[in-house]
Parts: structure tokens; sequence; C-alpha cells
């Protein structure tokens, strides 16, 4: 059963919304930025750089995606949408190393807690403007994200975002109740600690793809005694299922025909096993070489 496709903006093209995202987060960043400086507050300045990283992320995103829209050509025949996986790889990088310095930044804090003023009634009004736009943004990459890994990527920062965003609230609310300046730094570690897993799995899938394992959820069993189960086929070998990127299966397989099948005719048999696969496993692209029965002990004589 298949979600049903978005409408609106949020069904655009990943290039767009990758561009909307860009535009909010490059906003928010100039907002905390200065709201920072004139709150004299580190967390805020901090929610800044996390933004700015982010920011650089969607452009590498951005980037990646305009790449992967090249139509395929003779050195690169499967297009150019191994891209965005690349895109991904440098996202995942980028989120590991943030959540690194914000740890580092947020234990320096807490042994060497300053006496500086903190305007708390205003880092809360920024902090909301931030957590407003960073809603915006997940909202309009949620359905884009599960089908593109590039997305996808972009989709956690803005996660880490909007999260992050809810911590500063929060110390805000706790500074300007009760003057705990602390109330930074332990936002800070929360921030770090909610990043880390997120950017984990995304790496783990960038690695997933560029291993060429079969996709998650993916039976190679099932697809073939799925095959196996068409009229006329007596074997199944050399089966192998990997991603170009999220969302892109691509197969192939050596199918035994019986050579009465063949005489008649393969395009019907080999229509029919390509639609199983693109109706049963959405498999986008697949490649099956139909062999009559004894050519696979042929060529093991070869």
């Amino acid at each position: 059963m298949h979600d049903h496709a978005p409408t609106g903006i949020r069904g655009a093209g990943s290039r767009r919304l990758l561009s909307i995202s860009l535009a909010l987060t490059a906003t928010v960043l100039v907002v905390q930025l200065v709201g920072g400086v004139l709150t004299g507050s580190l967390a805020l300045l901090a929610d800044a750089a996390h933004m700015f990283a982010d920011a650089s992320a969607l452009v590498i995103a951005l980037i990646a995606s305009i790449v992967a829209a090249r139509p395929a050509d003779a050195r690169n025949t499967y297009g150019y949408r191994r891209a965005e996986v690349f895109g991904a790889l440098v996202n995942a990088i980028i989120l590991i190393g943030l959540s690194v310095g914000i740890a580092v930044e947020g234990i320096g804090r807490l042994l060497r807690p300053t006496e500086a003023e903190v305007d708390g009634g205003l880092m809360l009004v920024i902090a909301v403007v931030g957590l407003i736009a960073n809603a915006v943004s997940l909202w309009l990459l949620s359905a884009a994200q599960r089908t593109s890994i590039n997305v996808r990527g972009a989709y956690l920062e803005v996660l880490g975002d909007l999260l992050g965003s809810a911590l500063v609230i929060v110390a805000a609310i706790v500074i300007a109740t009760t003057g705990w300046l602390p109330a930074d730094a332990l936002a800070s570690l929360l921030i770090a600690a909610l990043i880390v897993p997120r950017a984990v799995t995304l790496l783990r899938e960038v690695v997933s793809v560029l291993a060429e394992t079969a996709p998650r959820g993916t039976d190679v069993h099932q697809i073939r005694e799925h095959l196996l189960s068409a009229d006329g086929v007596s074997d199944v070998h050399d089966v192998h299922v990997w991603q170009l990127t999220r969302g892109a299966p691509v197969f192939t397989a050596h199918v035994v025909v019986d050579p009465a099948v063949l005489a008649r005719g393969a395009g019907p048999l080999l229509t029919r096993l390509q639609s199983c696969l693109a109706d049963h496993f959405d498999v986008e692209h697949s490649t099956i070489q139909l062999e009559p029965a004894g050519h696979r002990e042929h060529d093991a004589h070869v």
C-alpha cells in the first residue's frame, strides 16, 4: 500500500524544497546571530553557529540535487543520482562534528560559568521565531525525505534545529525566571545528545547504499520466489538488489526459462517479470537475463 502523493508546495521538487528551507534557515541564522549579540546569550550564538553549519549543509544538498538531475551519459550510465548519497555523507559528517563541538562547548560552560547578563525575555522571543521557522521547514521536507536520501539529510538537520530551538526556549524561560545561567550549557549538551543518534543513522544509511547492500525491507528470497512462480521459469540465479540512492532500487538476475516458452517469444514473459518487480517490490530499474535451460551448466564449464 502506497502513501498518497503530497500536494501543494510539499509536492514540489527536491531542489525547490531545499531552496525554501535554505532561505528560512539563513533568515533565522541572521536573526539568532543579531539576537545573541543583543541579549548576551551564548546559547543563541551557539544555536546560530548550529544554523550556519546546517545552512552550509543545505547548500551542499541543493548542489547535489542539481547534479543528480543531470541525465545519464556514456560515462555515467546510471546518471548522477549517487550525487545525493555523497551530499548526504557530507551532511552526516557535519552533524557529527557539530554535535561534538556543542558538547565540548557545553562542558566548558559548566566548568567555567560566566556572570554575563542575559536578556531572557528577548532570548525567548528570538528562540520562538527560530522554532516556528524550523517547524515550517520540517513540514515542507517531511514528504520528500521519504524518497531522497539527500533531502532526508536536510530533514534531519532541520529536526535538530527545531529541537535545539525548543531547548533554547526552555533555557530562556529558566534564565528569565531564575537567572540560572548554566541552563545554557545544559541545553547545549542536550542538543548534542539529540543530534548524534540521527547523524549516525544517516551515516549508516549512506554506508549501506555505497556498500550496495539490499535495501532495508527488501526480501531477496521472496523476490526470487515470485519470479520462480511465473509460468515457464525453472530457475533464478545471480540475483542482485541494491540502491542508486534512497528510494531507487536496482535489480538484476539471470532467469532460466523453458525453451518452449522462449520459442514463443521472450517479450511477454519479460514484461510479466518486470511488472511483478515494479508492482510488488517497487523496483525502479530491473535487468533480467533470460537463459534457456542448460545454459547455466554450459557456462560453468567455460
